[in-house]
Formats: C-alpha cells, structure tokens, sequence
C-alpha cells in the first residue's frame, strides 16, 4: 500500500521533530524520526495495526510513542497519514 501525508500531518511531523531538537539534541530527534520511519514500514506491512478511532471515516490510530499518536486512514490502496498528535495536549483537537 502506497503512504501518503496530509499537509497537517507534515506541519505536525515538523513541530514535533523541531520541539525535540530544541529540547533534548539532535540525537534525540533522530531516534523520533527513525521510530516514525519504522512504524511506516510496518503500517505499510499491516494497515489495520492500529485502533479504530472513527469507525464510519475509517481513521485508525496507533501510539508510536509515550508521546505521539499517529492518526490515519486507509483508502482503497492508500494510507493517508492524518496528523501527529501529541498526546499530552487537549484531546479535542483529536483528528475526528
């Protein structure tokens, strides 16, 4: 199956990444981004890892790490990446 990012999972991707760089160190932002590289290897693998978090707009969700939660859906042939969501932030701004 062919991934595909939405522009505001890209924008999320990118402020998370640039959050962990000023925070912790390149280093650390780098162990995100292959932990990302790697979930999309195996969502690639196995769409339907994740929990189903809207049933009827077929969003799916899985926990890559303690933090971010990835959101998406699977369209015919195609995973479409959301957004990137860090968790400890209102849970109302959830992909719905």
């Amino acid at each position: 199956m062919k991934i595909s990012f939405t522009k505001r999972a890209e924008r999320n991707y990118a402020s998370i990444r640039n959050k962990i760089t000023e925070e912790w160190g390149e280093k650390v932002a780098e162990a995100f981004e292959q932990k990302i590289i790697d979930f999309l290897d195996i969502l690639e693998e196995f769409p339907r890892i994740g929990i189903i978090e809207v049933a009827d707009k077929h969003i799916f969700s899985f926990q890559v790490t303690r933090q971010t939660r990835v959101f998406y859906r699977i369209k015919q042939e195609q995973i479409i990446i959301l957004a990137l969501f860090d968790v400890r932030q209102n849970p109302t701004k959830k992909p719905r």
